[in-house]
């Protein structure tokens, strides 16, 4: 953790920027790690201010340590929105994310509070702040299949075929990244149109809300630290137990199971990751998902950093 007094400052200059621009959302956006929460806490206390998550994994109940999920000291800090609302094998997807932080935006407005956006979810940031190209529903059998041959023949087989027929959308997917790579291949399977046609067609250039962005600046070396000190901490405070309780209540193929994290303490459990091997590999993992939060940072428009 940063020393108190720069982080104060972190947390004066964003409630600052806050402060210029009443009516604004405030967003709290930022790599894993990198000291999101602590921001969005720090904004709260100082605004009067509520947290709604964008966070694909703290959605969920029961996914409690691998996804940061706020402890109950930190929602006695501030009450936080959007966290805890839905059981692990029910769909939430950006569209229904946004109706949900929709919602806990008006409620915290109508009490004369301010909603703080906090979350490294920036599919569901951008969702919120530009809206959504126009897509297909969801269909769960293509989606079965996806995950069945991304079992059978690896992650980037599915991804080879996306190449195929939407190489825009491949090219900034990772090929591990199976939810977004099967979302992409389920759009031009159930429409015969590449999803990245639809991207561009939207342009997401209108905003739907006014809002600040702030972002906690790290260097690739400090983020790299905190990343696998969390990593421990995590694992040394029950994660593997946490999973071997989901996989047991039936979670085993829950959407969340296939996140950063989740996926690698999975692999532990079904024997084909060691303990030993374990926090490296999550490690590793992690530090690839910064990355390419990292490169979506550097496109956002009007981001500032603190």
């Amino acid at each position: 953790m940063d020393a108190s007094g720069a982080w104060s400052a972190r947390v004066a200059k964003a409630v600052a920027l806050a402060r210029a621009r009443p009516d604004a959302l405030l967003v709290v956006v930022g790599p894993t790690a990198s000291g999101k929460t602590e921001l969005a806490l720090g904004a709260a206390e100082a605004l009067d201010g509520e947290i709604v998550s964008a966070d694909s994994v703290q959605v969920y109940r029961h996914f409690d340590i691998g996804s940061g999920k706020p402890s109950a000291s930190e929602r006695a800090r501030a009450a936080h929105h959007v966290v805890d609302v839905a059981d692990p094998l029910e769909p939430i997807d950006a569209a229904r994310f946004v109706d949900l932080a929709e919602r806990a935006i008006e409620d915290v407005r109508a009490r004369g509070r301010r909603p703080i956006v906090c979350g490294g979810t920036f599919l569901w940031t951008r969702a919120l702040l530009w809206g959504l190209a126009e897509a297909p529903a969801a269909d769960a059998e293509i989606r079965r299949l996806h995950r069945d041959e991304a079992e059978r023949d690896g992650r980037a087989a599915l991804h080879a075929r996306l190449v195929a027929v939407d190489p825009a959308s491949a090219a900034r997917l990772h090929p591990n990244d199976l939810v977004r790579v099967s979302r992409a291949l389920e759009v031009f399977e159930l429409t015969g149109r590449p999803q990245s046609e639809g991207h561009a067609a939207h342009g997401f250039a209108r905003p739907r809300h006014d809002a600040v962005l702030v972002a906690v600046e790290r260097s690739g070396d400090d983020l790299d630290a905190r990343i696998a000190a969390r990593v421990d901490a995590w694992l040394a405070s029950g994660w593997i137990d946490e999973v071997e309780s989901l996989v047991a209540r039936g979670y085993r193929d829950a959407r969340a199971m296939g996140s950063v994290g989740y996926r690698q303490v999975a692999s532990h459990i079904d024997g084909r990751c060691s303990r030993d091997e374990l926090a490296t590999a999550i490690v590793r993992a992690t530090r690839i998902f910064a990355r390419r939060q990292r490169t979506w940072l550097h496109r956002a428009v009007d981001l500032a950093y603190v």
